[in-house]
């Protein structure tokens, strides 16, 4: 059975962007606002909300994307955050993700 990958931006309240990937979307933006490194860059700098993600069953595409978006200028970054999620809703929230 393929597994499931993601590629994902957090942001703060002020929008700075984080860019990561994972296999557990959930787990991992818990993760980050439990500040389970306490010196990560994400959880310093409060950037917990969840606003853009994709998935992917090959972890190589993952890691590809991944550096692909941050090699991207911000308005880029930005751009591609409000074609998906225009109102910067915390898609953490989202049933989809809850349930796993």
């Amino acid at each position: 059975m393929p597994r499931d990958y993601y590629v994902y931006i957090l942001t703060s309240r002020s929008r700075e962007l984080y860019i990561g990937v994972t296999n557990d979307i959930s787990r991992r933006v818990a993760e980050h606002r439990a500040g389970i490194h306490p010196d990560d860059h994400a959880y310093r700098h409060e950037i917990v909300r969840l606003v853009f993600v994709e998935r992917t069953t090959d972890v190589r595409d993952a890691i590809k994307r991944e550096k692909q978006l941050k090699s991207w200028r911000r308005m880029r970054k930005i751009e591609l955050i409000e074609d998906q999620n225009p109102k910067w809703l915390d898609l953490a929230s989202a049933p989809s993700l809850r349930s796993g």
